[in-house]
Protein backbone atom coordinates (compact mmCIF):
# COMPACT_ATOMS: atom_id res chain seq x y z
CA UNK A 1 0.00 0.00 0.00
CA UNK A 2 1.31 3.53 -0.66
CA UNK A 3 2.13 6.44 1.57
CA UNK A 4 -0.93 7.87 0.42
CA UNK A 5 -3.20 5.13 0.62
CA UNK A 6 -1.90 4.40 4.31
CA UNK A 7 -2.69 7.70 5.34
CA UNK A 8 -6.32 7.19 4.28
CA UNK A 9 -6.88 4.51 6.52
CA UNK A 10 -5.02 6.07 9.35
CA UNK A 11 -7.82 8.83 9.95
CA UNK A 12 -7.09 9.77 13.30
CA UNK A 13 -3.55 10.63 15.32
CA UNK A 14 -1.54 8.94 17.72
CA UNK A 15 -2.33 11.20 20.56
CA UNK A 16 -6.19 10.10 20.09
CA UNK A 17 -5.65 6.97 21.86
CA UNK A 18 -8.32 4.21 21.31
CA UNK A 19 -11.29 5.56 19.78
CA UNK A 20 -14.59 4.59 20.94
CA UNK A 21 -17.80 5.11 18.84
CA UNK A 22 -21.09 6.69 20.82
CA UNK A 23 -23.16 3.82 20.53
CA UNK A 24 -20.96 1.55 21.65
CA UNK A 25 -20.77 2.92 24.89
CA UNK A 26 -24.07 2.78 24.93
CA UNK A 27 -24.86 -0.57 23.87
CA UNK A 28 -26.62 0.62 20.81
CA UNK A 29 -29.17 2.39 22.87
CA UNK A 30 -29.82 6.09 21.95
CA UNK A 31 -32.24 6.39 24.66
CA UNK A 32 -33.17 5.79 27.93
CA UNK A 33 -36.72 5.02 29.78
CA UNK A 34 -35.84 7.64 31.75
CA UNK A 35 -34.11 10.14 29.67
CA UNK A 36 -37.27 12.44 28.86
CA UNK A 37 -37.07 13.61 32.21
CA UNK A 38 -32.83 14.70 31.73
CA UNK A 39 -32.25 18.36 30.70
CA UNK A 40 -30.01 19.78 30.36
CA UNK A 41 -29.89 21.52 33.60
CA UNK A 42 -30.86 19.15 35.89
CA UNK A 43 -28.33 17.88 38.46
CA UNK A 44 -26.89 14.53 38.87
CA UNK A 45 -25.91 13.67 43.16
CA UNK A 46 -24.24 10.37 43.62
CA UNK A 47 -25.97 8.22 46.32
CA UNK A 48 -24.48 8.38 49.54
CA UNK A 49 -25.18 4.65 50.06
CA UNK A 50 -23.68 3.85 46.68
CA UNK A 51 -21.40 0.82 46.39
CA UNK A 52 -18.28 1.29 44.56
CA UNK A 53 -19.11 1.49 40.73
CA UNK A 54 -16.11 -0.75 40.44
CA UNK A 55 -17.25 -3.29 42.33
CA UNK A 56 -20.07 -3.82 39.76
CA UNK A 57 -18.78 -5.76 36.09
CA UNK A 58 -22.21 -3.63 34.54
CA UNK A 59 -20.30 -0.19 34.17
CA UNK A 60 -18.23 0.67 31.99
CA UNK A 61 -15.55 3.37 32.64
CA UNK A 62 -17.63 6.24 31.48
CA UNK A 63 -20.24 5.17 34.31
CA UNK A 64 -17.76 4.81 36.63
CA UNK A 65 -16.02 8.98 36.30
CA UNK A 66 -20.09 10.16 36.00
CA UNK A 67 -20.07 8.52 39.85
CA UNK A 68 -16.59 9.97 40.63
CA UNK A 69 -17.15 13.09 39.51
CA UNK A 70 -21.05 13.97 40.91
CA UNK A 71 -19.43 12.37 44.34
CA UNK A 72 -16.92 15.22 44.35
CA UNK A 73 -19.46 18.19 43.70
CA UNK A 74 -23.10 17.43 42.00
CA UNK A 75 -23.27 18.02 38.43
CA UNK A 76 -25.48 19.07 35.89
CA UNK A 77 -26.21 16.93 32.55
CA UNK A 78 -24.53 19.71 30.62
CA UNK A 79 -21.59 19.80 32.88
CA UNK A 80 -20.86 16.09 32.80
CA UNK A 81 -21.25 15.95 29.07
CA UNK A 82 -18.73 18.86 28.95
CA UNK A 83 -16.36 17.46 31.30
CA UNK A 84 -16.28 13.55 30.09
CA UNK A 85 -16.16 15.12 26.18
CA UNK A 86 -19.13 13.20 25.14
CA UNK A 87 -22.75 13.97 23.40
CA UNK A 88 -25.76 14.71 25.20
CA UNK A 89 -27.51 11.74 24.46
CA UNK A 90 -24.59 9.74 25.37
CA UNK A 91 -24.55 11.35 28.65
CA UNK A 92 -28.56 10.58 29.21
CA UNK A 93 -28.52 7.17 28.51
CA UNK A 94 -25.30 6.74 31.23
CA UNK A 95 -27.24 8.85 33.53
CA UNK A 96 -29.90 6.65 33.01
CA UNK A 97 -27.82 3.11 33.64
CA UNK A 98 -26.86 4.64 36.85
CA UNK A 99 -30.18 5.83 38.25
CA UNK A 100 -31.56 2.44 37.18
CA UNK A 101 -28.87 1.25 39.21
CA UNK A 102 -28.94 3.56 42.21
CA UNK A 103 -25.95 5.34 41.83
CA UNK A 104 -27.25 8.63 41.34
CA UNK A 105 -30.22 10.18 41.52
CA UNK A 106 -31.53 13.53 39.82
CA UNK A 107 -32.86 16.64 41.02
CA UNK A 108 -34.44 18.15 38.25
CA UNK A 109 -35.48 22.28 37.69
CA UNK A 110 -38.57 24.04 39.22
CA UNK A 111 -40.18 24.37 36.36
CA UNK A 112 -41.49 27.85 35.20
CA UNK A 113 -44.92 27.64 35.94
CA UNK A 114 -43.89 26.68 39.91
CA UNK A 115 -41.84 29.65 39.99
CA UNK A 116 -42.81 32.63 42.54
CA UNK A 117 -44.66 35.21 40.28
CA UNK A 118 -42.42 38.53 39.38
CA UNK A 119 -44.39 40.95 41.02
CA UNK A 120 -44.38 39.27 44.09
CA UNK A 121 -40.52 39.03 44.21
CA UNK A 122 -40.57 42.62 43.45
CA UNK A 123 -43.16 43.26 46.13
CA UNK A 124 -40.56 41.80 48.37
CA UNK A 125 -37.07 43.62 47.37
CA UNK A 126 -39.28 46.61 47.50
CA UNK A 127 -40.19 45.81 51.05
CA UNK A 128 -37.11 45.16 52.21
CA UNK A 129 -35.13 48.11 50.66
CA UNK A 130 -38.02 49.71 53.21
CA UNK A 131 -36.93 48.24 56.00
Amino acid sequence: MSADGEARSHWFDDEAGPVVRPYAMTRGRTSHAAQHRLDLIAVVVTERHADDPEGDPTLSPEHMDIVDLCRETPQSVAELASELDLPIGVVRVLIGDLVDSDFVHVTRPVPPAELPDESILRDVINGLRAL
